[in-house]
């Protein structure tokens, strides 16, 4: 599939200073660990437009695609998610009415998008690279949603930018680290490969998020494991996510997994650290016990 060429009626435009020097500085003040909203001038891409990313979930393979109905609460077990009666390509079509929320996961897998995925990233490089090094694994996610759809309270693993390019939508994002938002068995659960990445909901946590309103032409920079939902509002939504891992990113990563062996012998490992400390020491030991299949 990634050897297909795209239709001629979605080729890609070539694209420059998306993010400004004035985004770029608000960038490297707060990254990596602070949320924070950037403006962004990718408004009008034919790649992103309905009918183009409608193809591209028909082209996309079966992994690559999530989509359900849009009326969810915060929290939500993943298993318990219910289906919304369409295809890929209706629920795009049909986004205005349909009720749904879906996610194209790994855009990058199709040449086009994949250029356009790098160029963005790397406006972004020089400010990365100073602090936590090279940009690994660079991938790229859309959503579509419909009025009022709700993604439900979850982490990510990547250093994440999400860009607002048509409707808005709030962000409400936790301090990421934080046990009281997400618990380190969660962590741990998710990294050694067992658990989901959706979190248990109380809405007594719900004063301790910050909401980031989110209008087309704006962008949210969410920290490694920072734990948030996202409420859609009153239109129609198209989001493009660009993400990428750090060597920082995969120490933590594998930290928590590390942690969760050690918790396997009745052992209470404290957290990983968030940056600037890294976590080699938990990082390398577990690395070499998934070399020797210890793991």
């Amino acid at each position: 599939m990634t050897d297909q060429p795209y239709p001629a009626e979605f080729a890609r435009s070539d694209v420059s200073g998306v993010f400004t020097a004035d985004a770029k500085a608000r960038f490297a003040l707060c990254y990596p660990e602070t949320a924070h909203v950037l403006t962004h001038s990718l408004l009008q891409h034919p790649l992103l437009d309905l009918e183009a990313l409608a193809h591209l979930g028909e082209q996309l393979p079966e992994k690559s695609l999530e989509y359900n109905r849009g009326d969810l609460p915060i929290g939500i077990r993943p298993e318990d998610i219910p289906s919304n009666g369409l295809t890929i390509g209706e629920t795009i079509r049909r986004i205005d009415s349909a009720n749904s929320w879906c996610v194209l996961k790994n855009i990058e897998q199709v040449p086009a998008y994949r250029d356009l995925l790098l160029t963005l990233l790397g406006e972004l490089e020089d400010v990365t690279s100073a602090t936590t090094g090279e940009m690994l694994r660079p991938e790229g996610f859309v959503f579509v949603s419909s009025p009022g759809s709700m993604t439900p309270y979850h982490f990510d693993p990547e250093h994440n930018i999400l860009l607002q390019l048509r409707g808005w939508k709030t962000m409400t994002v936790f301090p990421a680290g934080d046990p009281r938002f997400a618990a380190p068995e969660a962590h741990e659960a998710y990294h050694s490969g067992g658990g989901p990445r959706n979190l248990p909901w109380d809405d007594a946590l719900a004063a301790h998020g910050t909401d980031h309103r989110l209008e087309p032409g704006q962008a949210i920079f969410v920290p490694v494991m920072a734990p948030h939902y996202v409420r859609n509002g009153d239109k129609p939504s198209i989001s493009l996510s660009i993400t990428w891992r750090s060597e920082w990113s995969y120490a933590e990563t594998d930290a928590h997994a590390m942690n969760s062996v050690l918790r396997k012998y009745g052992l209470k490992p404290a957290p990983p650290r968030r940056y600037p400390v890294n976590n080699l020491v938990k990082s390398y030991g577990y690395r070499a016990l998934r070399k020797l299949g210890l793991d």
